[in-house]
């Protein structure tokens, strides 16, 4: 599987995309690990992104997922493409009330106009990585679109 970015300017491109989109910003989420086809977003836990029990809320969850797999596939775009998520399927897997979430965005198969991605989501405490979510995502890839 060929991991090239098309862009050479790919990982300006991905960081600039991601610093501009202000939901990503009003979670709180941080780009912590860029590479071809790969991105990581970590999530810091506060009150309000959590459902009634304390765990972080399945949107906050699914959200970071989402980006971070789009991401992952927008660092092997062509310049002038940008990215949207077409169709994702998550399992939440354990309840998240860690102080930090960690989603690994990861292509599986690059393609032209669709790309297939995964993303994990693991709850980090005091060294422990928990299982918490896991995606597939459908990302298209969109002539014009600024990113």
């Amino acid at each position: 599987m060929d991991l090239s970015p098309r862009d050479p300017n790919w990982k300006d491109r991905v960081r600039t995309s991601f610093d501009a989109q202000a939901f990503m910003t009003h979670l709180g989420a941080r780009m912590t690990h860029v590479s071809p086809g790969a991105v990581d977003l970590e999530l810091a836990m506060k009150p309000d992104l959590t459902q009634q029990h304390g765990f972080f809320h399945a949107g906050a969850t699914s959200s970071i997922a989402d980006s971070a797999a789009g991401y992952a596939a927008l660092s092997l775009f062509a310049p002038g493409f940008g990215v949207l998520t077409s169709e994702y399927k998550i399992n939440l897997l354990n309840p998240a009330r860690q102080p930090v979430l960690l989603a690994r965005g990861r292509v599986v198969k690059p393609g032209r106009t669709l790309t297939i991605a995964k993303a994990d989501v693991y709850g980090l405490d005091d060294g422990d990585q928990i299982h918490v979510a896991t995606g597939l995502f459908t990302l298209m890839s969109v002539s014009g679109v600024t990113d």
